[in-house]
This record gives C-alpha cells, sequence and structure tokens, in this order.
C-alpha cells in the first residue's frame, strides 16, 4: 500500500498537474477567458515574519576566526557536531499499479487538464503619433519554428500584468512573454547621426477599437490560436485595469530607484558554523 501511494504521488507529478486555486477554478469550464489570480500593480508583497535565528550555546563554540572583507565582516566558527536526523529510506518502487490504480488516474487526468506554457516573444514598436503595435512570436508547445504574429495591443501591459490564464476552451495558460522595445523615432535619429538610413518594419493597418492581430505565415494550431485569441480578449476586457497596473508597476519602481539612492545598502556582517563529524560520512548517509 505504501509503494501504490509514492507511485501514485509520482505519477501526479508527472503529469503536470495545476495549482490548488487553478483546480478550483477549472471546476466549471468557463464560457468565456479569464485572468487567474491578481494582476501585479506595483504594491509590496506582505513582510513575512522574521525567520528564528540559530543560537549556538558559547559553549559549543570550539574555535572562531574573523576577516574583514567587503567592508563587513566574515566570522567563521568550528562548533560542536549538531544531531541530524537520519536520512529518508528508499522507497520500495518494484511494486507495480494495479488496474483500479491506473483507472482512477486516467479519470484524474481526463477531470484535471494538463496546464501548458504559452511562449511569446514580443518587440513592441512605439513612436510619436502613433498607435503601438506588437510583433509576437509563437513558440509552439511541441517545439518548431516560431510563427510571426502581429498585434495592436500594447503587449508591454501583458508582459508584466498577466502571469496565468483560462482560454476559452478551459485550458490553463501559464504565459512566458519576452518583451523587448524600439522606439522608432529614437532609432531613425541614432542611425541618421551615424549617416545611416533604419528601415522600420512594415507594420500593417489595424482597425480601431479594440485589439487584433494578424498571422504572417505559416498559421498556429487550433489550441495556440484559442490561447492568442483568449489573451486578447482579456487585453480588451481589462485594458484600463491591465493600463493602470503597469503604471502602478512603473510608480513603485521608480521609488524603489530614489529609495536605494537615497539609502543604499551597507554591508552586513556574516557568521558561518561548520562541524566534523566523528568519521566521513559514507555512501547513503551513513556515520
Amino acid at each position: 500500500m505504501k509503494s501504490a501511494s509514492l507511485i501514485f504521488v509520482a505519477l501526479l507529478a508527472a503529469v503536470g498537474l495545476v495549482s490548488s486555486q487553478d483546480k478550483a477554478e477549472l471546476a466549471t469550464v468557463p464560457t468565456t477567458a479569464r485572468i487567474l489570480g491578481t494582476i501585479p500593480d506595483g504594491t509590496p508583497p506582505a513582510t513575512e515574519a522574521p525567520k528564528p535565528e540559530y543560537k549556538v550555546a558559547p559553549t559549543d563554540i570550539l574555535q572562531t576566526t574573523t576577516q574583514r572583507e567587503g567592508g563587513r565582516n566574515i566570522t567563521i566558527q568550528r562548533i560542536k557536531p549538531i544531531a541530524l536526523p537520519p536520512p529518508p529510506q528508499a522507497a520500495d518502487t518494484a511494486a507495480a499499479p494495479s488496474p483500479e490504480f491506473l483507472q482512477r488516474l486516467t479519470e484524474f487526468r481526463d477531470a484535471h487538464p494538463r496546464s501548458a506554457i504559452f511562449n511569446l516573444g514580443a518587440t513592441i514598436y512605439q513612436s510619436k503619433g502613433q498607435p503601438t503595435r506588437t510583433l509576437l512570436q509563437l513558440w509552439p508547445e511541441g517545439g518548431g519554428q516560431p510563427i510571426k504574429v502581429w498585434s495592436s495591443a500594447d503587449f508591454t501591459l501583458i508582459a508584466g500584468g498577466i502571469r496565468s490564464f483560462i482560454d476559452t476552451e478551459g485550458n490553463t495558460r501559464h504565459l512566458m512573454v519576452m518583451p523587448s522595445r524600439i522606439d522608432i523615432d529614437r532609432m531613425t535619429n541614432l542611425f541618421a547621426s551615424k549617416g545611416k538610413t533604419y528601415t522600420a518594419p512594415q507594420i500593417p493597418v489595424f482597425p480601431e477599437g479594440k485589439a487584433t492581430f494578424q498571422i504572417i505565415g505559416d498559421s498556429p494550431s487550433p489550441s495556440d490560436l484559442t490561447a492568442l485569441q483568449s489573451l486578447h480578449d482579456l487585453y480588451n476586457q481589462h485594458h484600463a485595469e491591465l493600463l493602470a497596473a503597469y503604471q502602478g508597476r512603473e510608480q513603485a519602481s521608480l521609488q524603489r530607484e530614489a529609495e536605494l539612492k537615497a539609502n543604499p545598502p551597507q554591508p552586513k556582517d556574516i557568521t558561518l558554523r561548520y562541524w566534523h563529524t566523528e568519521r566521513p560520512a559514507t555512501k547513503g548517509g551513513d556515520q
């Protein structure tokens, strides 16, 4: 029974399960896309309670040396050996899972669809007096060459604002965006200062209103196309919220930079402790 339980845990880890929050949200397959979690807006995380300080009795310190380095004191102490818990025993995985267990595993996987990473490269083009446009490179989950997509969405807002979402087919997508910005006016002036000409890409004309996209060349798979459309749906639906959150993150970044400039961090003293065992440890942790 213990072996079967261990195998069950290992198999569940292998199928790429979603988090408990995602599982709760997947209980009902949605009819519209939705963002999972909150949109980061620059609000600092809650302060964690300080961890208890590990203290060593003065009588357990056998040797102490201190040296100055990098503007701080580094103290190295040899202490008396500390009793450690025994190493965990290797699990017995020889027993094969029963047909009943495999059936339950199949039912579990059907009820909890595997989450997938939606991997995008985003080159964001900006120019004075012109709307922002984004050239996407969509990397298929199954491998292969990236698919190019022009979008009228400003992926600056998406890159830091959406971490995970559920598409219109009920699949969980963990968004990975690698953004880069290009200021067309700045690049034009920079090239001109060196006697060269900057050639901006041919950006398609998009209709005014909600953000849309145009595929260049090969089409993505139906699954990736659904995720791409769902992401644009979320952008249109939450644009005001995404914009406000982006502005909040930018303001928080400026505040952190100002605080660090006014109060640069000072190096802190550290203490390193070690001990010798009575005899060298052997393979497997035996003493």
